[in-house]
């Protein structure tokens, strides 16, 4: 099906975005469900973010999927926040309706989703560990934060994560919230016993892209951290296997690929996007799950 005058676009925000596979995903989507709609990647800037997304109206955009470094940012630059995104303090779904920006968080169910589908995670009553305090952490923290028997946030700045743990605890005031950077000992120390972890920074994404200087020298200790039994979910796909997941393996742990969580989270951001339900199998092929 060609692209004319009545086809609708939804766009991909991000920097980097070409190893994006939400493309790809959502076109299989739209064909499938016989719609005349194309999904299509912009690489922006974070100093052009608020301008890409006023524009998104202008162009007739229906909506796009907000991917790293922008999800925080955007939830200032929209116009409307859905609670669940207010919560997290980000957004990676926008809808453009009647002219308004609609900010929603899909990554949060999309968390839950991925862990108990294709993980089998038993979540309540769980133990968790997650690592970094951005939006993907912040939206991790908030789906586990009312089910979790203990949620321990890691971060290179710890601040940084202490004002997550705050935030969680003010929602959940009986929660057990704990903190840590992401030192050996405190690795070692969270990780003991954990039943799920999460790794929701862009670590691993950089060292296979060669940025950043390299490999983490904290993933090496995450690593040997893990046990079995664990659910980990690495929170990025590129690459489909990272290291992290590797390891997990070869602990005996059960590893989650981030394909599973842009599959649960893309499937909420087309329903929300046509109103009709997603064909997730489609989707779930389209990425290679």
């Amino acid at each position: 099906m060609g692209i004319d005058g009545r086809t609708k676009i939804v766009a991909i925000l991000g920097d980097p975005v070409a190893h994006s596979l939400s493309p790809q995903m959502h076109n299989a989507a739209f064909a499938a469900a016989g719609l005349n709609w194309r999904c299509v990647p912009f690489r922006v800037p974070k100093a052009d973010l608020r301008a890409a997304l006023r524009g998104l109206g202008a162009l007739g955009v229906v909506g796009c999927n907000i991917t790293i470094p922008h999800k925080e940012a955007a939830a200032s630059d929209v116009d409307e926040l859905d609670p669940v995104a207010a919560r997290i303090g980000a957004v990676n779904t926008v809808r453009v309706a009647g002219g308004r920006l609609q900010g929603f968080n899909t990554d949060a169910p999309g968390v839950r989703d991925a862990l108990s589908r294709d993980g089998r995670a038993a979540l309540d009553g769980c133990t968790c560990v997650i690592a970094g305090a951005g939006g993907g952490a912040r939206a991790a923290a908030s789906a586990l934060a009312g089910t979790a028997k203990r949620l321990t946030i890691l971060n290179r700045t710890e601040s940084r994560a202490r004002g997550l743990a705050q935030m969680l605890a003010a929602a959940h005031p009986t929660g057990d919230f704990r903190t840590g950077d992401l030192s050996s000992e405190s690795i070692t120390a969270a990780l003991d016993g954990a039943d799920v972890f999460v790794h929701a920074t862009s670590a691993t994404m950089s060292a296979a892209m060669g940025g950043g200087g390299g490999r983490a020298e904290w993933l090496t200790p995450l690593g040997q951290s893990l046990r079995p039994g664990c659910v980990v979910l690495d929170m990025v796909y590129t690459p489909v296997w990272t290291d992290l997941l590797a390891a997990a393996k070869e602990a005996g742990a059960t590893p989650v690929s981030g394909l599973a969580l842009l599959v649960y989270q893309g499937a909420r951001s087309f329903e929300l996007w046509t109103g009709q339900p997603a064909p997730v199998d489609v989707m779930r092929k389209a990425v290679g799950l």
